[in-house]
């Protein structure tokens, strides 16, 4: 088969342990993002795609003009990047991948410290030849909030606990439930953002969770406290954190993730302030987690090839 992976910025996938199972086939690989046109070409002649999250969106009017695709191997699940209609009307055949938690959590847990600490102003201020310009804050002691606890926000939530923070809870009646659960306290939306020293971010991007942190959310914070968010910048009405953080209310901000990425040429208001430490969307970027989402989605070609498709998202398209 031609396979194609499109978005590897890193020519990461070449180097995993997983890539030789792909040895037989013709494999492509793409760094960079196109769209349009160019997208188009890229994929004419692909009979297998490899989506890396969501870096490019597969909408019907692509997909109509790729007359040799037949599978999409999404590292993940499906969310807005790819038009799952269009590809079961097409009778392209979508397989998903699972990924660990754990990743992502550890690379909240990491922002929380390095924002709290001022760990990357210092240090560069120290490469510049300052020593000791901040005083930053323990985590022990401090209230820690959760919105949501799913796998990735429980984990988060332990990590908390085992620092000694006191740890809140908010999200809808599942959120409740696991709060429950594993021993935290259930609070209102007023209480998560007004109480806690830091907030961290967890919810799923959906239609309705669009937006659902608003600048008056934010302003309710105290003038030293920090919000996380390694899900989806989306979540966040748009503006609102920059505001807030020119506003004073949060004092710091710590971000994974944007509107539009990938952010080259730092041209991102939030990369000119230094209450805000910001990584390139590194929560599922982690060598481990790629042996298992580029692993399987391997392994959802080669079985789609051999007659036996797994994991599909539309697996009525081969049942046809």
């Amino acid at each position: 088969m031609r396979i194609v992976v499109l978005d590897d910025y890193q020519d990461a996938v070449r180097s995993l342990a997983c890539f030789s199972k792909v040895s037989g086939h013709e494999v492509v690989i793409h760094r960079d993002t196109v769209t349009g046109e160019a997208l188009v070409e890229r994929l004419q002649g692909a009979e297998a795609v490899v989506l890396i999250r969501e870096r490019t969106r597969l909408a019907a009017d692509v997909l109509e003009r790729l007359k040799s695709l037949k599978f999409v191997s999404q590292t993940g699940r499906p969310g807005g990047n790819l038009d799952v209609a269009a590809c079961t009307r097409l009778g392209i055949a979508v397989g998903f991948t699972s990924g660990s938690a754990r990743s992502t959590a550890e690379l909240t847990f990491g922002l929380m410290l390095s924002a709290m600490r001022h760990i990357p102003l210092e240090d560069r201020r120290l490469r510049e030849g300052s020593w000791q310009t901040t005083l930053g804050r323990a985590l022990h002691g401090l209230v820690l909030g959760i919105y949501a606890p799913g796998n990735i926000g429980s984990l988060v939530a332990g990590y908390g606990r085992a620092f000694g923070m006191t740890v809140l809870v908010h999200g809808r009646d599942a959120a409740r439930e696991r709060a429950a659960k594993d021993g935290y306290e259930f609070v209102s939306r007023e209480r998560l953002f007004s109480e806690c020293d830091v907030v961290s971010l967890h919810i799923r991007l959906l239609p309705e969770t669009r937006g659902i942190v608003k600048g008056s959310d934010l302003a309710m914070m105290k003038p030293d406290a920090l919000i996380v968010n390694t899900s989806r910048a989306e979540l966040v009405e748009h503006g609102a954190l920059e505001a807030a953080l020119k506003a004073g209310r949060p004092g710091f901000a710590a971000v994974d993730v944007y509107e539009s990425e990938p952010i080259l040429g730092a041209k991102h208001p939030l990369l000119a302030m230094d209450n805000v430490v910001a990584t390139p969307h590194l929560g599922y970027v982690e060598r481990s987690n790629y042996e298992t989402f580029f692993g399987t989605a391997f392994d959802n070609i080669l079985a789609f090839a051999a007659g036996k498709p797994q994991n599909l998202v539309n697996p009525e398209v081969v049942k046809g």
